[in-house]
């Protein structure tokens, strides 16, 4: 009974200090002026709005409602345990901690995830690096990676642009990630990724390796930058890919530029030249806001492409295939003997090492 006293005890005083840090007060003011919000009679007027306030909404009163519960239960079981008259409950007890404890470890991942953009959508962009064709093979097989991981969160998946190799594979890519908190396990993503294996492009089936860098910016739903008109350079082109004839055979494609940053952003999924201009735009002022946001002059070089080249020893992350089998994250040393099941996709033990090793 002292032993799962103790238990509980250290339990309530993590829940307690979880709490403390979340704020859960702060997010009860905030989810009132949201249900303020969404009480006006124009409220969905602007549906795209209204949409991202009900989303933030339920999520602000999900997370309230987990936490205090937790709170009240072991508040509960600490009265229990020291009552003498629940002595004969003692497995009941022990039973209702280890569920109490079970649903804490579920919801402290929510303590990772505390970020200003942690629950927006995410926009990744995979560029080929230095490694010619097996770069860009390279490039395809991160995508399909980050493309599997989504598909197993159930999250939901819109190509932007997609710009295909001359022999193999992509020169570059980029698309939008929704899901919750999407943002926030794939910020950590971005950065150089490395490949060692024997080349299937090379007749000497020689061992190469490759780089890709990727770039991971969350889509913001409330804009704070503000863009003047004759500051944007607009370029409409003729899509390449999938799509259909029309995206194909017309000028929909579009690419703005932001002159004086030199930040730019393409959207070539959607049929209507519009529709690409839109979601360009929403990109551009993504990348415009985050850009701002950076403290760094790096920060803001890696934002506008000047960041430091694709190549040998800008790696984040080394996948080794050939001679051995290891991929390993040069920030935190977390590393893993099976490539072939982190690039389908089973990327959550990399991902929250890094979130776990950047609150420390």
């Amino acid at each position: 009974m002292e032993e799962l006293d103790s238990k509980i005890n250290d339990l309530a005083s993590k829940i307690n200090k979880a709490i403390k840090k979340m704020d859960l007060d702060s997010k009860g003011v905030k989810l009132e002026q949201l249900k303020e919000q969404m009480s006006a009679a124009d409220f969905w007027n602007n549906q795209d709005n209204a949409r991202a306030v009900s989303t933030q909404a339920s999520r602000l009163e999900e997370d309230i409602k987990a936490w205090r519960s937790l709170s009240e239960r072991i508040a509960d079981l600490q009265i229990l345990i020291n009552d003498k008259q629940a002595q004969d409950l003692f497995a009941e007890l022990e039973t209702n901690f280890d569920v109490l404890f079970e649903d804490y470890n579920h919801l402290s991942k929510d303590l990772l995830l505390q970020g200003k953009h942690d629950q927006s959508p995410a926009i990744i962009t995979i560029n080929a690096g230095a490694g010619g064709v097996d770069a860009q093979d390279w490039a395809q097989m991160l995508e399909r990676m980050f493309l599997r991981f989504a598909e197993q969160q159930n999250w939901s998946v819109k190509n932007l642009a997609r710009s295909t190799g001359s022999e193999a594979g992509i020169k570059s890519s980029t698309f939008r990630i929704q899901g919750e908190y999407s943002y926030g396990y794939l910020k950590n993503e971005a950065g150089v990724h490395r490949l060692v294996r024997l080349s299937p492009f090379d007749a000497d089936h020689a061992r190469h390796t490759s780089f890709a860098m990727i770039e991971v910016l969350p889509e913001l739903s409330q804009i704070d930058t503000k863009i003047k008109e004759e500051d944007l350079k607009v370029d409409t082109f003729r899509a390449s890919g999938h799509g259909g004839q029309s995206v194909n055979t017309t000028d929909s494609a579009v690419r703005i530029t932001h002159i004086p940053t030199g930040l730019s952003a393409i959207c070539q999924n959607e049929r209507s030249q519009l529709q690409n201009k839109r979601q360009a735009m929403v990109y551009l002022q993504s990348r415009l806001q985050k850009y701002q946001e950076a403290e760094q002059e790096e920060e803001k070089k890696a934002l506008k492409g000047e960041y430091t080249e694709a190549a040998w020893g800008n790696q984040i992350r080394s996948y080794v295939i050939h001679p051995y089998k290891m991929v390993k994250d040069h920030r935190t040393n977390y590393e893993s003997s099976e490539p072939d099941k982190i690039l389908d996709g089973q990327l959550m033990d990399f991902i929250e090492a890094n979130l776990e090793d950047n609150i420390k």
